[in-house]
């Protein structure tokens, strides 16, 4: 931990979306790793991290209730030094309850030993918040749900940011893995592009009508399984409360099929925004490791 250690903010704190893309940003020095670490620098300290992670998606909607997560390596075929990352940020079983009561009648179950903290969680906060002193939380993705309910949700979990917690949704908003073109290392095809300059339209235009994304003619393709494209539904329903948009901070692409632009909310006066211009960042920052 550090020497020093900031005090909790008092302020509203932002939100965002982050394009996570493979599991090996977690170790890898790239334009992406760096600017979230730049963002990191430039948060105030949050009381809490509450995640919507795409790699937690269940039958159920859940929030990690145990003191300390365990770390989750949720994936195969990568060098063993991936494997021996531990992220040992604590939880916060309160904030697990105060969830549960502030989205009523919605149903939120408490998960006290079954989850933990998974690489599309860690894979970013290694950068945001290299000690692991602040405390995490991950919400489930319900599955059978359908999409507005997502939306919604977020919504109700608005009021969280004016409360110290930093809401972070983390999945990518294009993901095809099937058709990732290993040569294509930093670039993406012509409907990747068209799909992710779609959203980042929408986001800042009119993200309380995200789904219209769904009718996009490049929606099969972009988004194939919805996993890593529901946390985009956090940030947007955040956005539509408030700020009435989303400000596309980061972009770029990978491997042919992925997008790695990245979102944020609340974050016109944000120091790593505008003394950075993360926005133009070079879009050359492939992984050579697979997206999971």
């Amino acid at each position: 931990m550090s020497a020093v250690q900031q005090p909790v903010s008092s302020s509203k704190l932002p939100a965002f979306f982050f394009g996570h893309g493979s599991p090996m940003n977690a170790l890898e020095d790239n334009d992406y790793t760096r600017a979230w670490q730049a963002i990191g620098k430039a948060l105030p300290r949050p009381r809490a991290v509450l995640v919507i992670s795409a790699h937690w998606y269940v039958g159920a909607t859940a929030v990690t209730a145990m003191a300390q997560p365990r770390t989750i390596h949720d994936f195969y075929g990568f060098p063993q030094e991936l494997f021996d990352v531990e992220y040992p940020a604590p939880g916060l079983p309160e904030l697990a309850g105060e969830i549960s009561e502030l989205v009523k009648p919605t149903w939120v179950g408490a998960d006290v030993d079954q989850w933990g903290i998974d690489h599309g969680t860690w894979s970013v906060l290694t950068h945001l918040f290299p000690d692991a002193d602040v405390p995490v939380v991950q919400l489930s993705i319900n599955a059978l749900k359908p999409l507005e309910y997502h939306v919604e949700l977020a919504q109700k979990l608005s009021t969280l940011r004016d409360k110290g917690i930093l809401i972070l949704a983390s999945g990518n908003v294009v993901h095809n893995l099937k058709l990732v073109d290993w040569k294509a290392q930093n670039s993406g095809t012509d409907w990747t592009q068209r799909f992710d300059e779609a959203a980042i339209r929408q986001m800042a235009e009119n993200p309380s009508d995200i789904l219209k994304l769904l009718e996009h003619p490049d929606y099969n393709l972009a988004v194939p399984t919805p996993d890593h494209f529901i946390p985009l539904l956090y940030t947007a329903g955040l956005a539509s409360v408030e700020e009435g948009k989303a400000k596309a901070i980061i972009e770029g692409y990978s491997l042919g099929s992925l997008s790695m632009t990245c979102f944020g909310v609340g974050t016109d006066d944000f120091s790593c925004v505008k003394g950075m211009n993360c926005a133009t960042l070079p879009r050359d920052v492939p992984s050579d490791k697979t997206n999971t």
